[in-house]
């Protein structure tokens, strides 16, 4: 009936998401870095994506943020 994501601490849940998305972002950072260093256009963009990624997410968490409010 609920999804697992609603068992135990919402609070908890988010502060763990919005952790998980700095990693994506610090890591696409990262990425991005080295595939400029190396001239790998391939790890570039998948540095950049990885930052995109956790953009959108951040995104949603703050969506969430301003509900719980």
């Amino acid at each position: 009936m609920f999804g697992v994501w609603q068992i135990g601490n919402p609070a908890r849940m988010s502060a763990t998401d919005k952790i998980k998305n700095k990693i994506e972002d610090v890591t696409g950072k990262a990425k991005e870095a080295v595939g400029n260093a190396t001239g790998d256009d391939s790890t570039k963009n998948e540095g950049k994506a990885d930052q995109a990624k956790s953009d959108i997410k951040d995104a949603g968490e703050k969506v969430k943020d301003a509900f719980k409010h």
